[in-house]
């Protein structure tokens, strides 16, 4: 009889923790809903769509190669202004930035003054009054004990090319330098 009173109490506590007395956790979550409202922004006003009229019907596209008569005023045009010699022989120099190369001294003779360029790669480099140097075509126009002066051409975007003058100033014997020699 023992082993009915405890499966018949057992029973009654199961039952007893299955209680349908919520009512607090319900409270709670009412609580919790009434003063959590969202505030949603209100929908931003949306502009009206203008449609976008394609007017360049009539000119070239860029897909199809031009006309022929069209790259010879082209070209007509372009040789009417100043623009450097594509067959003149580059110099070793030319091929560097002038911001990456440094003036190191001058050598003179009776005739010529040479200016000691030391470029980017490290290589020590002589250029006389006429040679070029830089990535603009800058001609040599003065060679000084301080500094040499380039007369550059630049580009100015419609096939043109403008003058600069530009300056290669001697730079003094930095800490740097000095632990490379």
């Amino acid at each position: 009889m023992t082993r009915y009173n405890i499966w018949s109490l057992l029973t009654l506590l199961l039952l007893v923790g299955c209680n349908d007395d919520i009512a607090e956790q319900k409270e709670f979550i009412d609580q919790i809903q009434a003063s959590a409202t969202p505030q949603v922004e209100p929908v931003p006003h949306m502009r009206d769509f203008t449609h976008f009229a394609y007017t360049a019907h009539n000119l070239r596209s860029p897909f199809v190669a031009p006309e022929p008569e069209v790259i010879e005023s082209k070209m007509i045009q372009v040789q009417n202004c100043l623009h450097p010699d594509p067959d003149r022989a580059r110099d070793p120099l030319e091929k560097y930035p002038i911001d990456t190369l440094s003036m190191k001294g001058t050598i003179a003779t009776k005739n010529v003054t040479w200016a000691l360029i030391k470029a980017s790669d490290q290589g020590l480099y002589k250029i006389k009054r006429g040679q070029y140097m830089g990535l603009y075509h800058g001609e040599v126009i003065n060679v000084q004990p301080g500094f040499i002066e380039l007369l550059e051409l630049i580009p100015d975007g419609s096939g043109c090319w403008k003058e600069r003058l530009s300056r290669v100033e001697i730079r003094e014997v930095q800490e740097s330098d000095a632990s490379e020699q």
